[in-house]
């Protein structure tokens, strides 16, 4: 069985240590340190918690190869105009859409964000999908951490 590639947004970092959502979070990693998904980030990412405390600067380290950071490309930055104009996230969540963007181009199973307002809610995943069905892109799958993690339990995870 292959590891489901997973896309994970800076909420997901900053989950794994806020109280609310640190025992999904950990969950999820512990999961893929059983090698049940692959992490894959971006240099977003990386720009975004920069400003974050170290602990989650270090985490982003920790868990991420260099190979497993995406660099921004200029296709992401297109199709993340392309949400803009079409109004699937505000004009100020423009990370938003270009965590999305690079989702979608790359073709990640699933986008695992915390982000319940711009990303991990139906209207805004149908939203995504309808612009990426007019651009040529497959569905993307926007889901916080606890969708992923039930029905892979095992007793020594």
């Amino acid at each position: 069985m292959h590891a489901l590639s997973l896309y994970l947004d800076t909420s997901v970092i900053g989950g794994y240590f806020d109280v609310d959502f640190m025992a999904d979070t950990r969950a999820l990693w512990r999961q893929m340190e059983a090698g049940r998904f692959r992490f894959v980030s971006s240099v977003l990412v990386d720009q975004e918690i920069s400003r974050a405390p170290e602990s989650m600067r270090r985490l982003m380290r920790e868990t991420f190869a260099p190979a497993d950071v995406l660099p921004m490309t200029a296709e992401a930055l297109e199709l993340a105009g392309h949400y803009l104009a079409n109004k699937v996230v505000p004009p100020d969540s423009t990370d938003d859409a270009r965590h999305a963007a690079l989702c979608s181009v790359s073709r990640f199973d699933y986008l695992v964000s915390w982000n319940f307002k711009h990303l991990a809610n139906v209207r805004r995943e149908s939203a995504f999908n309808a612009v990426n069905v007019l651009q040529g892109y497959p569905p993307l799958r926007i889901v916080p951490p606890t969708f992923l993690i039930h029905g892979h339990e095992e007793k020594d995870l």
